[in-house]
């Protein structure tokens, strides 16, 4: 099985060693037939054995761990002759203990239950062997699931892959929490960063020694900041789902070459999509990412920008445009070569020139009916991800939430040519991205910086926001519109939070619904200069149009070195 994933003949030697005669001739047979003159059998204890070599790169333990009495034996072993660059993996069956990490935790019944089936056959699978493992090495990946049991229909037996390597090599594994937070759909509610990285780029003064706090999103910002420099980036959210998609984005940059990556995130559709999971993509991706994905590649067969919260209100509004027989109108729009002739189309559409030149008791129905349909808080929380607090910013500032609506998408069709600049609503209309128009992830020049090892200085996090901010100290953090989430008190204490982590003269940015947020003037109070970049009162705000104001504030103090 393993050479279908990797060439054999990349081994200088490959030892398969067993105690049982039986087994071992069998190996011996299958060694024989496949030509395999690299692989040796050897009979014997594995508490014992040792490569003529001396060390090894790759030592695994299928299934066998667990059929080992003493075991603590022969992980001292295998550690004695393991290579400081090499890796040992562990697949084996297992139960939790009482308390353990809540990505393998099980309920007392299942522990009683399975430990007490494979004990009939002398299989200790409790967690005492994994916990040996996590004190000698260094846990770097690790998958625990359920499988099928042959000729057994309905019971699946928990079973754990783990792969560790000496401590003194890389960094520990950042640990995450996986709870999906009450009233989030199951999946993510946006496919893409709904907030342009142009104006933050502007201000944000991004280099090499930077460490950044973004909020992750879709993901696409936060490779930007790596493609503009920065040191390291750190990509929070609460929603293991917008977690998954990032970390698919950066393994995807990582394993696969830049055809592979377009097809997947430029056209959002791969034919090949399962096999290039299986083998290139799984197998780096953490177990909460890979729960997520397994169950959803068909979201590459259908469309990825159709998924999700916002994916399906797109779709909504597409079959929704076809229906009022604006479809041709919609593709004209999209793919018009010049900002003019965008401007024309807009203005001359039969609907829109209705909104704005039509009896004014009928577009008053006409706009409350659409707004009731779909402009309510429903819709808005779970297709665009707007929450019930930032819905009453919009109100508190005196604006109807079809006006909002309404400004966003005006301002956006008069002065951002949807063809060649702006790939937010390109992708929004048809579905997927251009290579001229086009996240800068998914431009080639970026995706080469990038796989050149840039990317690994990315940092998933599946937290909460003040949590990670608590973590470290930070250059520089993207609040995006998160403070508008958030009840005053809370907002206060991540004001007192920012300025504690915030290194002196470092820069937060972040976008409001309200064209003068409340918390602004906590986050002045708490020690940061804080002034207002652009407002919508003002005008054009930027290709994404959706928000009413942009703020950046500098850390009172003098400025370190970083």
């Amino acid at each position: 099985m393993m050479a279908d994933y990797i060439d054999l003949a990349k081994f200088k030697s490959i030892y398969v060693v067993d105690l049982c005669h039986s087994l071992c001739e069998v190996a011996k047979q299958k060694a024989k037939a496949k030509g395999w003159k690299n692989v040796q059998v050897v009979e014997a204890d594995a508490c014992q054995f040792a490569p003529p070599e001396g060390t090894a790169t790759l030592i695994t333990f299928s299934y066998s761990l667990t059929m080992i009495p003493p075991f603590h034996n022969v992980i001292d072993q295998a550690c004695s002759y393991l290579s400081q660059e090499g890796l040992v993996g562990v697949a084996d069956f297992y139960v939790s203990g009482k308390y353990d990490l809540p990505l393998r935790q099980m309920n007392w019944s299942r522990r009683f239950f399975w430990r007490s089936i494979f004990d009939i056959d002398n299989i200790d699978i409790g967690p005492e062997r994994r916990a040996y493992l996590e004190q000698k090495l260094e846990r770097v990946w690790e998958q625990n699931n359920q499988g099928s049991i042959p000729y057994v229909p309905w019971l699946r037996a928990p079973y754990y892959v783990w792969i560790g390597r000496l401590p003194s090599v890389g960094h520990a594994l950042h640990e995450e929490r996986v709870e999906r937070p009450p009233m989030f759909p199951p999946t993510f509610l946006y496919t893409q960063s709904w907030e342009d990285p142009e104006p933050d780029m502007e201000v944000m003064e991004i280099n090499p020694k930077d460490t950044v706090l973004t909020l992750t999103s879709g993901g696409c910002n936060a490779l930007n900041l790596l493609v503009q420099g920065a040191g390291q980036v750190v990509s929070v959210d609460c929603n293991p789902a917008q977690s998954a998609l990032l970390e698919l984005k950066k393994v995807a940059i990582q394993q696969l070459e830049f055809e592979d990556v377009w097809q997947l995130f430029g056209e959002g559709v791969h034919p090949r999509i399962e096999e290039l999971y299986e083998k290139k993509l799984s197998p780096f991706l953490s177990q909460t990412s890979h729960n997520f994905w397994s169950k959803r590649l068909w979201y590459f067969q259908h469309g990825l920008y159709y998924q999700g919260g916002m994916g399906k209100l797109c779709w909504v509004l597409q079959c929704l445009a076809v229906v009022l027989g604006l479809g041709k109108t919609v593709k004209r729009l999209a793919n018009a070569p010049t900002l003019e002739e965008q401007r024309r189309l807009w203005d001359s559409n039969m609907l829109i020139h209705f909104v704005k030149n039509g009896p004014k008791p009928m577009v008053w129905l006409f706009v409350k009916f659409v707004s009731l349909v779909l402009f309510n808080k429903a819709v808005l929380w779970f297709g665009g991800g707007v929450p019930g607090k930032q819905y009453a910013l919009i109100k508190a500032d005196g604006i109807p939430i079809e006006n909002y609506i309404a400004r966003t998408m005006d301002g956006v069709a008069e002065n951002s040519h949807v063809r060649k600049q702006n790939y937010f609503y390109y992708n929004c209309l048809t579905g997927k991205f251009l290579r001229d128009n086009c996240p800068t992830y998914l431009r080639e020049t970026a995706f080469a910086t990038l796989k050149s090892g840039v990317v690994d200085n990315l940092t998933v996090s599946t937290n909460f926001f003040m949590e990670e901010l608590k973590a470290r100290t930070y250059t520089k953090v993207i609040l995006m519109d998160h403070v508008d989430w958030l009840d005053m008190p809370v907002a206060n204490e991540l004001a007192e939070c920012l300025a504690k982590q915030v290194a002196p003269g470092g820069i937060v940015i972040w976008r409001s619904a309200s064209l003068s947020p409340p918390y602004a003037e906590l986050i002045k109070k708490a020690g940061f200069d804080v002034r207002c970049i652009r407002r919508a009162d003002e005008g054009y705000m930027d290709r994404v149009n959706m928000y009413s104001s942009f703020y950046m504030a500098r850390r009172k103090g003098a400025k370190k070195d970083n």
